[in-house]
């Protein structure tokens, strides 16, 4: 039976220097914002920041130079976005096309994709949706229906996406497209890269509760590619996407979305906090601490070249899990409280949390399917 497989994070030399490089940097360079406004950061949209993140070589950080990349270790890269996350920094904007869209070509890609788009994305400026869920399948992905026809050198897609993160600031699309008729499940799935000002595609806003414009619906009406814009192999799409979600599901963005109403809590309880305030603060950090060793433990699997699979999968439910959880502990510990005119802030980022917070178990997979997967992988399904 497989267990969470512990790997020890050893980056190379130099992240202490690193660490205070790109706290430099985010001094200088990131928009002030109130607690609210680095709370979810990586939702956050700044292209200007993106740019001068491109610029200071924090995008792409991975990649071979010939591609517009900084050949990095991959956990020098983790170094850089927990510092970003941290801090809150707008980091939304270049953040799919940097997390997953780029290693998938790298992966997968032609030599062309590669030369014509990751520069673009190392450099900040060129943006990434990736067109998984949709209607009736949600994080089901093996239940899509969008579909691929063959037509000449090319392919006709038609079929609706949703929840497509970015897609209105975004230039491309990664779509899953079902290429084989008659095709079940996870077999016969394709992606393509389909950018969106294409004829026939339309994105439509999905605004959230608090007014928010991440998600989008994205309408594919027999939109034609040509056959270069497929990603990968034939069929392939199964294989290429469960190797992108290990990417999504396992990095600091599952602890740290929270992180902005700790810090306030912190600020707000002062060096001598009240008992109820100084438990919860000891409970939250001690499980934020073991969160982050668990999410580490995976990013150095996967710098390892290995699979890490499951342990992508525990990382996100508990993540999630801790993520909503936080800004309810605290509204909860802060109830009765005799004076909260000295807690703006605080009050502030919990009353965003309180109404994001339970999408944050949805986006990278439910709850639901994570556990699945977990179950599987533990071997008691």
């Amino acid at each position: 039976m497989q267990t969470f497989d512990a790997h020890p994070f050893d980056p190379p030399a130099g992240v202490e220097t690193l660490r205070r490089e790109v706290r430099d940097f985010i001094a200088r360079e990131a928009p002030k914002s109130d607690a609210a406004g680095r709370a979810n950061c990586w939702a956050v949209c700044d292209a200007d920041f993106s740019k001068a993140m491109g610029r200071a070589g924090y995008v792409g950080m991975t990649w071979p130079v010939e591609y517009g990349g900084h050949a990095r270790h991959p956990l020098h890269r983790y170094v850089v976005l927990e510092e970003l996350l941290a801090a809150g920094a707008p980091v939304g904007m270049h953040w799919i096309a940097d997390r997953q869209s780029g290693p998938l070509l790298l992966r997968y890609g032609t030599e062309e994709q590669r030369r014509v788009h990751l520069p673009g994305i190392a450099a900040g400026e060129t943006y990434v949706c990736i067109g998984m869920s949709e209607p009736g399948a949600g994080s089901d992905l093996a239940s899509i229906r969008t579909q691929g026809v063959r037509d000449g050198d090319g392919w006709r897609i038609s079929g609706q996406k949703v929840w497509t993160t970015n897609a209105h600031n975004a230039q491309l699309m990664i779509a899953l497209v079902r290429t084989v008729e008659g095709s079940q499940r996870n077999e016969g799935l394709t992606q393509f890269l389909i950018p969106l000002d294409t004829p026939g595609v339309t994105v439509r806003p999905i605004i959230d509760l608090v007014g928010g414009h991440d998600f989008n619906e994205v309408f594919l009406d027999n939109v034609h590619v040509p056959d270069t814009a497929r990603v990968g192999a034939e069929g392939n799409g199964w294989k290429q996407v469960t190797a992108e979600l290990s990417l999504e599901r396992s990095g600091p963005e599952r602890y740290l979305s929270s992180y902005a109403a700790l810090v306030e809590l912190i600020r707000f309880a002062g060096p001598e906090p009240e008992p109820v305030l100084a438990v919860l603060i000891g409970r939250l950090t001690a499980e934020l601490w073991t969160l982050r060793q668990m999410s580490q433990s995976t990013a150095a699997k996967l710098a390892a070249g290995e699979d890490p699979a499951l342990e992508a999968a525990i990382v996100k439910d508990l993540g999630n899990s801790f993520e909503q959880e936080l800004p309810r502990a605290i509204q909860a510990a802060l109830d009765g409280a005799d004076d909260l005119s000295a807690a703006t802030d605080l009050t502030r980022v919990l009353a965003l949390l309180l109404q994001v917070s339970p999408s944050f178990s949805l986006r990278g997979g439910t709850r639901e399917i994570l556990r699945g997967i977990i179950a599987r992988g533990l071997g008691l399904r």
